[in-house]
């Protein structure tokens, strides 16, 4: 079967180490073999994420997160048909349609690929009257937005607060305002000029065209500052300037959350797979409370213009990759 890649061996077969980049590549690899509560996907649709050019860029094992190795699988996100079933999965079966989330930075092969082998509990039906492209946008973004606003609870945050959400117009920004909004916090958006009018559809109370100035430009809104953030476009501390003192603070890029100043709860969220929360989601797609939005769709040959796209920023939604 075809995977894509990310490789980093030399001419002479030395494996890179360090934060050297790698190079793309769309490899012939075994098809994966399915274990006892795992299931086998054959791939429809995989979105393209910050995080494969994170690992493309060596990042993950310059910061330590996993060991060197000649290459590493790409892609997280994948919408498709079960293949096969392991012992002891009851839940799904052959031919369900199904998305899911491949969490893990270590894989050989990852969710770009003709096949994926995922564990049966990160594995969701797929939303219906939704296109496979669009379903594919949902697992990683969707969980991210999720889990944060879940750190943000535990800090406090309920129906009525104020929450400042940066990004709001990128795929996990959007996500973040409309699950805010269906849990009745009052959004206050950062996003460029061209997308106010999306991200107040998208339920947002109030809007910040993104520049300097942000925190002022937030207070002059909410007076003392929003009651916490979710920090979907790394603004790191300009963010956190706009958030009142012993306010909430979420980071959902990893390594990037700012220093606690003036006794805000700083969180880093780490996304992880979890089935039965994305099935909720999914039904919340089909239910217009979530709108997957795609930037494009590529064949799997064509994932370095898919990347490249990914890496000049501005993107609203995900470049999508198909067989």
């Amino acid at each position: 079967m075809r995977a894509l890649i990310a490789r980093f061996t030399d001419a002479h077969g030395a494996v890179g180490v360090g934060g050297g980049g790698g190079t793309l590549e769309v490899a012939d690899v075994p098809v994966p073999e399915v274990g006892a509560g795992r299931l086998r996907i054959a791939v429809e649709a995989a979105a393209v994420n910050p995080v494969d050019l994170f690992v493309l860029a060596g990042a993950p094992v310059a910061g330590g997160l996993v060991n060197a190795r000649p290459s590493f699988g790409l892609g997280w996100d994948i919408a498709g048909t079960v293949d096969t079933v392991g012992p002891g999965v009851t839940a799904f079966a052959p031919g369900d349609q199904v998305i899911g989330l491949q969490d893990r930075l270590d894989v050989r092969t990852g969710a770009q690929a003709d096949y994926v082998v995922l564990d049966a509990t990160a594995v969701a039906p797929a939303p219906t009257g939704i296109p496979v492209e669009a379903a594919a946008t949902l697992p990683l973004n969707a969980l991210t937005a999720d889990q944060a606003l879940d750190v943000l609870g535990a800090l406090g945050l309920t129906a009525g607060s104020t929450l400042l959400v940066t990004g709001a117009a990128g795929a996990l920004g959007g996500y973040a305002v409309e699950l805010a909004a269906h849990r009745g916090l009052r959004v206050v958006a950062v996003a460029g000029a061209a997308d106010e009018a999306e991200v107040r559809a998208m339920g947002a109370a109030f809007f910040v065209e993104r520049g300097e100035e942000l925190a002022d430009r937030v207070r002059a809104l909410v007076p003392g500052g929003a009651d916490g953030a979710l920090d979907a476009a790394m603004l790191r501390a300009d963010a956190l300037d706009a958030v009142r003192g012993d306010g909430a603070f979420a980071s959902v890029n990893a390594g990037a959350a700012p220093v606690p100043l003036r006794g805000i709860h700083v969180r880093d969220v780490w996304v992880r797979a979890d089935g039965a929360r994305l099935a909720e989601l999914a039904k919340l797609a089909e239910d217009g409370v979530l709108t997957p939005r795609v930037a494009g769709v590529l064949p799997l040959e064509q994932a370095a213009e898919a990347h490249a796209r990914m890496s000049e920023g501005g993107v609203r939604g995900r470049w999508v990759l198909v067989p």
